[in-house]
């Protein structure tokens, strides 16, 4: 999709955006993002009774606020790994007749306060974002994802429509979205399976899905990440098993960078994320586009990247409490404070998506408040952006609704440890439904600025606004008592020339700038 010189160290690069040259439409599910039962994503998170921002249903209006400006669509929820060892009823009908349940995938306690209903009804009031269910086919199977459906989708006149009815929902809830479970290869997976049986089970619970409601867009889980030994054949076995059933195939993908032989951490490979996962994205096509052909089939299935973001996943925060008599309610679990650098990332993996939009129909930030998240908030205290709040909100205001367009992109390269030789500015362009461009592009480079040069198609302009998110010092962070450390800033070198139809801006190292010309 890219054209690259084999100059390394550029200090310059180009970008052609050309009208004629499209990839896909832009689908509003490329902004959701995902809420589990996990640490305090949910309680002290986006519902928190008795705050003083708390409203009539214990939703945290600030927590609203923030979501409808980050800009967020469909919702996955309530796992990831907790709805493997989850009891979807617990989670309905009176809150003092639910039980509390041992949460084995958190180590926690589960006090079943928040269900269906009240992300059904915390969605509404953030504006009616899609709602993406999760069915357990860890502990349970076809019996309970069929229940499960009928509960939500079925008007009436049975015994488990008029149980939802008899909770306060006389409509149905009408869920298009489901996953058919969650990372099913990981051994950290409560019921975890063979490709051969996770395959065979999904392929019964979709065709059952199917028969209660035809409209139904299902999730099939592909391997938990590129890098298991799983990957590959499972996506080939279990495509093989559900292909005509199912819509589409899940990828998950978390970086952080990682240490050194000398303590110091691989930034140069970080900062190059986005080469893993558009090879991630590549491998899981070829394997779609090879079942389709095996089966002679005239289905599309696409890719729901229902997973992705920074993770820092083998320290502190991310350690789960211990001992048979330790389960606490909504500990703080993968608190992760983001840094200037983890922002960039975050933009670049991003732009990778928009990239690949032909096959990537889907994708879900993870997670959304408080756990690897974009707000977060202290109990009874403030809640507020981290610095990959900015990438998420800015990108999702100008492409929403948009098309990519194939970029033509002549930069150079560097070299890293764990990805080898890898472009130094990655960039993508959004025609708006407005008419408008807009490029999105990342400066790799820990070193040096680049001077970009966009060559627009005729009649674009005449004006150009940039917006740049780089720190002279990489891990400067958003905090409770610093919460605007990391921003935004208007970069003023951009200039567009009418007379060549180009723009030109500098981009500053380690940096994720978004450039609108309208």
């Amino acid at each position: 999709m890219s054209e690259q010189t084999s100059t390394t160290n550029s200090d310059s690069s180009r970008l052609i955006v050309d009208d004629d040259f499209e990839v896909a439409p832009v689908n509003d599910r490329l902004f959701g993002s995902f809420v589990e039962h996990l640490g305090r994503c949910v309680y002290d998170g986006i519902y928190e009774p008795g705050h003083p921002e708390a409203d009539e249903d214990g939703f945290r209006r600030d927590v609203i606020e923030l979501v409808r400006e980050l800009g967020a669509t469909t919702i996955r929820y309530p796992g990831g790994n907790f709805v493997s060892g989850y009891r979807w009823e617990d989670g309905v009908g009176p809150k003092e007749e639910r039980p509390r349940r041992l949460d084995l995938a958190w180590h926690s306690t589960e006090t079943n306060q928040f269900g269906l209903h009240e992300m059904a009804k915390w969605l509404e009031k953030v504006g009616g974002n899609e709602l993406m269910e999760a069915v357990n086919l860890g502990t349970r199977g076809l019996e309970e994802a069929l229940d499960l459906l009928e509960y939500a989708n079925i008007p009436g006149g049975t015994r488990l429509s008029e149980e939802r009815r008899a909770n306060g929902a006389d409509q149905p809830f009408g869920i298009k979205m489901w996953c058919l479970g969650n990372e099913m290869d990981g051994p950290w997976q409560t019921g975890h399976k063979s490709a051969e049986d996770y395959g065979t089970l999904a392929a019964s619970v979709a065709a059952g899905m199917h028969m209660i409601d035809p409209d139904v867009e299902l999730v099939v889980c592909g391997s938990s990440s590129h890098s298991m030994d799983t990957f590959g054949k499972w996506e080939e076995t279990v495509l093989e098993k559900t292909y005509e059933n199912v819509d589409f195939v899940s990828c998950h993908a978390y970086y952080h960078p990682e240490f050194q032989a000398d303590g110091t951490r691989d930034m140069k490979s970080f900062m190059a994320s986005g080469v893993d996962m558009d090879g991630f994205i590549r491998d899981v096509a070829a394997a779609i586009d090879a079942t389709k052909a095996r089966l002679k089939s005239k289905h599309d299935v696409f890719i729901s990247f229902d997973e992705w973001n920074v993770w820092y996943i083998d320290e502190e925060p991310s350690r789960n409490p211990e001992g048979i008599g330790n389960w606490p309610v909504a500990p703080r679990l993968l608190e992760d404070v983001y840094s200037a650098a983890d922002a960039v990332v975050f933009g670049d993996l991003m732009i990778t998506l928009l990239r690949n939009a032909d096959r990537v129909h889907a994708a879900s930030l993870a997670q959304l408040v408080n756990v690897i998240a974009p707000i977060m908030t202290e109990p009874g205290g403030p809640a507020w952006r981290q610095t990959t709040f900015y990438p998420f909100a800015l990108t999702a205001k100008y492409a929403k609704g948009g098309t990519v367009l194939e970029p033509k992109l002549a930069t150079g390269t560097y070299e890293t440890a764990k990805y080898g030789e890898v472009p130094i500015v990655n960039a993508v362009a959004v025609r708006g439904a407005d008419g408008s461009v807009t490029v999105f592009v990342t400066n790799r480079s820990l070193e040096q600025a680049n001077d970009f040069e966009i060559r627009l198609p005729e009649g674009s302009g005449p004006a150009v606004e940039a917006r740049t998110l780089h720190e002279d010092d990489l891990f400067a962070r958003n905090t409770r008592d610093d919460q605007n450390r990391v921003t935004l800033h208007a970069n003023d070198t951009a200039v567009l020339d009418l007379e060549t139809g180009t723009v030109h801006v500098t981009l500053p190292p380690a940096s994720w700038t978004a450039v609108h010309i309208r």
